[in-house]
């Protein structure tokens, strides 16, 4: 008889992060504070996964009396040619907050590597919702009950470096969206079109342990950013989706 087959039909990982401040798509959803956060993912063997993950919040509207971010997901992965393939959908939600600020977002993620880089083109959609919606459009005016979609194109690039616990990392990202506020004074794409991006390096010095740096970005100016203040704003008045270096450590199983 032949070896058996130890590897079983389902597994779980997860992930608890510290980092100097939650960049969301380059806007920062902790008032440019510390943030702590965690999550868990049950896989099976046919590709099929739920998770759960969560992090603190701060300023930005408030998110809807909310100070937790805690997204539901569910996905599928499977091959394609030498790549894979994730398909799924999250479930943003803002617990103790307005219902009207959560929404679901699907989205698709190719990855695969060429050579020693590996690469990951990643298309989300958000169908029309009242969470997106135009409520509180750039220049004024007041639409309850607006619902519009947002669109977000990203592309990823990692190197490991050879013979080093070191792989560098790099990120572009596209969002389209309602150039406004929603319901609860937020947005997830505050001024309709922007940018974001980011260069880094993540270190590993011992296995399950991940220290990670990045220069984070958009190409939201400070007119744009205006239109939406106190909210696109820390407290001390600087914008949040200004350049900064995030530092983070991350353990996971």
């Amino acid at each position: 008889m032949g070896q058996e087959d130890d590897t079983p039909a389902i597994t779980i990982s997860g992930a608890a992060t510290l980092t100097s401040d939650y960049r969301f798509r380059g806007v920062s959803q902790s008032d440019e504070g510390m943030a702590v956060q965690g999550g868990i993912t049950i896989s099976h063997e046919s590709g099929f996964y739920v998770g759960a993950w969560g992090s603190n919040l701060a300023g930005w509207g408030t998110f809807g009396g909310a100070n937790m971010e805690l997204d539901l997901i569910a996905g599928f992965k499977f091959p394609v040619g030498e790549g894979t393939l994730d398909t799924g959908v999250t479930w943003f939600m803002y617990p103790s907050g307005a219902d009207t600020t959560d929404f679901a977002e699907l989205y698709a993620r190719l990855s695969g590597a060429v050579g020693p880089v590996s690469l990951t083109g990643t298309v989300a959609y958000a169908p029309s919702q009242e969470a997106l919606g135009n409520v509180f459009p750039v220049g004024g005016g007041f639409n309850p009950g607006d619902k519009e979609d947002n669109l977000y194109l990203a592309g990823d690039a990692a190197y490991a470096v050879d013979g080093a616990p070191i792989t560098l990392k790099a990120h572009l990202g596209y969002s389209d969206g309602n150039p406004g506020l929603g319901p609860n004074g937020t947005s997830i794409a505050p001024t309709g079109t922007y940018f974001d991006w980011l260069i880094g390096a993540d270190i590993v010095p011992i296995s399950g342990l991940t220290l990670s740096v990045a220069y984070v970005d958009t190409d939201i100016s400070e007119a744009e950013a205006n239109r939406i203040r106190p909210n696109f704003a820390t407290l001390a008045g600087n914008s949040i989706s200004d350049a900064t270096v995030v530092f983070s450590i991350t353990a996971s199983f």
